[in-house]
């Protein structure tokens, strides 16, 4: 397999990290549940990630660092992931610097780049009031305008990193009669504003990432300097939701990392554990949910590494794009966690007899991300917003610019191709010209059909793929159909049939991108990931969401598709469309009998 670029960072990351098995290394599992146990913050983990220069990675190289392009970032997110949730959404709240990146004067960004690099400083993002939730454009904090700057009085709640952060972006009113305008969003450096005008509150006990540092920040009359206001006044709302495109599908990392430990350290337990007679793994029923969690993990890679690389190449769709991922990518892993859980038995509601319980930590762990920066109901309703407009533009667009089209998609999902600049002003709000990934579809299908000559492919293994892209763009005419003819109106009070129209949307959306990254790949991502075994059960498996069991073709024989599971396992590879190489395995821990070089039993 080619050696891909975006790839190195969270190889280099991993090796120098070490063994989470080894109790001595970095984030060891050991040491990340010490500190679980503890609830307290990683404080040693995330020095050592400074250090390392990690945050240089989280600025783009215009600005002075070494960012190039959010598939290099979603690699070593899940790096950090699959040892701790905890140290990995604390060192990423520096994410939220794009607000910055995206809209932020010249002086601002050298400020805050220098802030990152120099000081290893982090922030947050005070959005949200213990009153408000997720209504932004309902909530109290007034920023009042005075001559150089504001005063601002308000309390946001409940905020990640609040209290450690030097820097919070903080969203006010400015303009209580301005509507949609009336928010403004704020980059206040704690450092620069008098400290008696604000202060921080207590720690959140947490049912998961328990020690993160979960509070809260007020504000009584603080002068905020206008040189601090991120934007023209007035756009605060704007920027929020654009920003929220980003970190919302960037949320799936966290996910992806959490659920390779779930599969591993479940395979360890399956393959070591002895009953009746034979090994957990041997029997038919725990093989096939392990397989399937595989499968999953190789469908939400596509529609991650998709995503990220169309920031790139398509920031005008990442409003649909983004919302998608974060609905589908992390449900769809919240429940592989629990299905594999089901075949450590009571072990995973232990807290020290497998692993040092880190399946335990990672189930409660795991669970907040599908709510993060807006939960799943929040981005299918800003997803369901946009599904008349994007059946319009499917209807409009059908079989015109399609050189154009296929060049995009190409360049989105060809993990060898370099991509252009990210350019955060070209995010739009809503999507007005369509998704690519499902207006393609006719393009896909006839570049599956072109592949029947080649004689390297399993004929039935084609067949199928092609049959269930079929079925994929049968169902996407049936629900553009459905879409036209709803009574849809927009507003919050949404009838639950809208959301089940965007669920099958986003369905569709993932298949069709297993599609094109394994069209455009096949080349140079080695023998298992050509043959297309793994696409065409991945493409049941979603499917089974749209139709009955009956109406598919039948599964087909899925022990490559196991064996290659086992040979990433044993290889210390991450589970995933791109294994790239993990620390090596060094020491076992004393309570379990598994081997990592268990070869598969069938």
């Amino acid at each position: 397999m080619q050696q891909l670029k975006q790839f190195w960072v969270a190889e280099a990351l991993e090796k120098d990290l070490g063994d989470p098995g080894n109790p001595n290394s970095m984030m060891s599992f050991k040491q990340v549940m010490d500190l679980d146990e503890k609830e307290e913050f990683p404080d040693e983990i995330i020095d050592w990630l400074y250090n390392w220069k990690l945050q240089h990675y989280y600025i783009p190289t215009e600005c002075g660092g070494e960012f190039t392009g959010f598939d290099e970032f979603i690699s070593f997110v899940r790096v950090l992931s699959r040892r701790d949730q905890t140290a990995g959404i604390a060192f990423t709240t520096m994410f939220w610097s794009y607000l910055v990146w995206m809209a932020g004067t010249e002086e601002q960004k050298q400020n805050l780049a220098s802030f990152m690099k120099d000081n290893n400083g982090t922030m947050c993002l005070a959005y949200s009031e213990k009153a408000h939730g997720s209504d932004l454009l309902g909530g109290d904090m007034k920023a009042t305008k005075v001559e150089g700057g504001y005063l601002m009085t308000g309390e946001k709640w409940p905020i990640n990193r609040a209290t450690r952060s030097g820097v919070s972006f903080v969203l006010a009113q400015t303009d209580p009669a301005g509507g949609p305008r009336s928010l403004s969003l704020f980059m206040v450096e704690k450092s620069k504003i008098d400290p008696a005008k604000y202060s921080n509150l207590p720690k959140i006990l947490t049912h998961g990432i328990r020690g993160s540092d979960m509070s809260g920040i007020k504000f009584d009359h603080c002068f905020i300097p206008d040189a601090m206001r991120l934007g023209a006044e007035g756009t605060g709302l704007e920027l929020a939701l654009k920003g929220f495109q980003i970190t919302r599908a960037l949320c799936a990392a966290f996910s992806q990392g959490a659920a390779d430990t779930a599969l591993r350290t479940t395979l360890k337990f399956a393959l070591g554990r002895k009953l009746y007679g034979k090994t957990v793994f041997d029997m038919p029923q725990p093989r096939r949910t392990l397989t399937d969690a595989f499968l999953d993990i190789l469908i939400c890679d596509c529609c991650t590494y998709g995503v990220g690389r169309g920031f790139s190449t398509v920031p005008e769709q990442i409003s649909a794009w983004s919302a998608v991922v974060k609905y589908f990518v992390t449900t769809t892993l919240e429940t592989v966690v629990n299905n594999v859980s089901v075949v450590l038995g009571s072990r995973f509601y232990m807290r020290e007899a497998h692993d040092w319980g880190i399946f335990q930590k990672v189930l409660r762990d795991n669970a907040i991300i599908s709510m993060f920066d807006g939960s799943s109901i929040v981005n299918l309703h800003a997803l369901l917003l946009q599904l008349r407009q994007l059946t319009k533009s499917r209807a409009r667009n059908a079989g015109k610019n399609l050189e154009a089209l296929s060049t995009r998609l190409s360049t989105t999902f060809d993990l060898t191709q370099t991509l252009p600049a990210f350019d955060g002003k070209k995010l739009e709000l809503v999507n007005r010209g369509g998704d690519d990934v499902l207006q393609g579809l006719e393009l896909a299908i006839a570049s599956l059909e072109k592949l029947k000559s080649d004689s390297n492919l399993n004929p039935d293994t084609l067949y199928q793929i092609i049959t269930f892209t079929e079925i994929m763009r049968e169902e996407l005419n049936s629900l553009d159909v459905e879409i036209t003819e709803s009574t849809f109106q927009f507003g919050h009070e949404q009838e639950p049939e809208f959301f089940d129209m965007a669920r099958k949307y986003c369905v569709l959306h993932a298949a069709a991108a297993c599609v094109y990254t394994w069209i455009y790949n096949r080349n140079h991502l080695g023998e298992f990931f050509a043959n297309g075994e793994w696409l065409a059960l991945s493409l049941r498996r979603l499917m089974l969401n749209l139709k009955p069991a009956k109406a598919l073709p039948g599964r087909i024989d899925d022990s490559g598709v196991t064996q290659e599971m086992i040979r990433l396992y044993n290889e210390d590879r991450m589970f995933s469309i791109v294994p790239f190489q993990l620390a090596k395995s060094q020491l076992e821990e004393t309570s379990t009998d598994a081997s990592p070089k268990l070869q598969l039993q069938t």
